[in-house]
């Protein structure tokens, strides 16, 4: 691995058209984050001396998802090698090596990118490294001119491609590392003479070349050098992002059921032992511990489970759910912002918002925390061994003191003690004979009518 200081230059000025969306492209998600997040998480895992990213008019949010690393704004927008030149003004005064991304790549490895590096720092040291790939069809990517002897000559994108240049194997993925110190004044070289009259940052290579400096290429893989420029390509790349998450989930020692039907975000952490049957969808922030199981249909989103906990089916986690251990979340349990106790059970159509549920406490089925008042949310208290009626209504603010009793069909709006009963019911009354009485009179009714 090189030990030379490095920077990094993430293009991500696209208007990405093909996308049809208001949204920039690179904001789109792929495993619950957006590309450009994905591409700084995996490039920061370098130690970068600086990232700077180059964004096109009118993208704050862009600006907003990349702090606190700065951005540069590219208008016009007139190709990449335009782009990279926007960014002098933050990249003039570096002499180490410079990393040329992309926000709407965002499964490279970064793996590859050390081995760009590595490369970059070999004896003789060649100027500019590219990472290019051999897919099955090259379809409309730049070829990439190999020498006989495995150094890179030119880059030719493949609207200005010869017949015999387009039979070339290996493509160019855009992602290049170069020597700080010749950067600029390999730009400054670059004109606009061909098919899209822009200027290709792929030109340096020639202009090097020319200049009597050495290029080289490093291999990578097509699946992580996914461009992503339409709604098509964001599935593929959620789709092999998954593959990988999943196969990993699995060799750190989670069981999934279905692993097609699982989905995981960039973050999920699972413990070993935990099962994950089918229909089961991770969004960002859940952490799962030890020998978990997770029933079908499940959505969890910045939740925490703790070890040996039960949860499912149907049951939908949402952020600020903290399960503790051996606690059982049943069907159709929505959980919000609530802390549950280790032991606690909340088996059946039950909504748990803005609360905490004791140790051992019994929740039961049709339970609800009113709490929200139009206004304000306020929090609802159960304490250690409490037991809930079924179809019960716990309006907040409202503590239930430890192993309370509420009966069930009760609208608690007022604290209970400890080891109480509480109930709210009207006085029960039986009028014999009422039904059948009721049932003739309206019949009678109803025939008379129709006549």
């Amino acid at each position: 691995m090189s030990t030379r200081e490095s920077a990094v230059i993430i293009l991500a000025a696209g208007l990405g058209t093909r996308m049809k969306s208001a949204l920039p492209k690179v904001m789109h998600a792929v495993a619950g984050r957006p590309m450009i997040q994905s591409v700084i998480g995996t490039v920061a895992s370098l130690a970068p001396a600086r990232i700077v990213v180059v964004v096109g008019e009118g993208m704050a949010d862009v600006t907003k998802a990349v702090a606190p690393h700065p951005t540069v704004v590219q208008e016009p927008r007139l190709g990449t090698g335009h782009a990279v030149m926007a960014a002098r003004s933050l990249m003039d005064d570096f002499a180490g090596d410079v990393l040329i991304c992309y926000g709407d790549t965002p499964l490279i490895a970064a793996s590859s990118l050390q081995r760009l590096l590595a490369a970059r720092a070999a004896n003789p040291s060649p100027a500019v490294v590219v990472l290019g790939f051999r897919p099955a069809d090259p379809g409309a990517y730049g070829r990439l001119v190999v020498a006989d002897d495995g150094s890179l000559e030119a880059i030719v994108e493949a609207k200005d491609a010869s017949p015999a240049q387009l039979t070339m194997p290996w493509c160019n993925s855009g992602v290049i590392a170069v020597d700080g110190q010749l950067l600029f004044s390999l730009l400054d070289r670059l004109d606009n003479r061909n098919a899209k009259g822009e200027y290709y940052l792929t030109d340096i290579v020639a202009i090097a070349r020319a200049a009597g400096h050495l290029c080289h290429v490093v291999e990578g893989t097509e699946d992580e050098l996914l461009g992503v420029n339409s709604r098509a390509d964001l599935a593929r790349a959620e789709a092999v992002v998954q593959a990988t998450l999943r196969q990993q989930a699995m060799a750190d020692g989670a069981t999934l059921v279905d692993p097609s039907s699982v989905y995981f975000s960039w973050d999920t952490r699972l413990g070993r032992d935990v099962v994950v049957e089918p229909n089961v969808v991770f969004a960002p922030g859940v952490t799962v511990g030890d020998g978990v199981t997770i029933r079908p249909f499940c959505h969890f989103e910045g939740v925490d489970i703790a070890a040996g906990a039960q949860v499912g089916p149907f049951a939908r986690l949402r952020p600020g759910a903290k399960i503790g251990e051996g606690v059982h979340i049943g069907n159709f349990v929505e959980v919000k912002n609530s802390v549950v106790e280790a032991g606690a059970k909340i088996n059946h159509l039950t909504y748990i918002g803005d609360a905490d549920i004791g140790a051992g406490a019994n929740i039961g089925a049709g339970t609800i925390t009113c709490n929200y008042d139009g206004f304000f949310k306020d929090r609802t208290v159960v304490g250690s061994g409490a037991f809930i009626g079924s179809n019960t209504s716990l309006v907040a603010p409202v503590t239930i003191g430890d192993g309370a009793i509420i009966g069930a069909g009760s609208v608690i709006s007022r604290d209970v003690t400890a080891h109480s009963l509480a109930l709210t019911r009207g006085p029960h009354a039986e009028k014999p004979g009422w039904a059948s009485a009721f049932r003739q009179r309206r019949a009678a009714e109803k025939a008379k009518q129709q006549k």
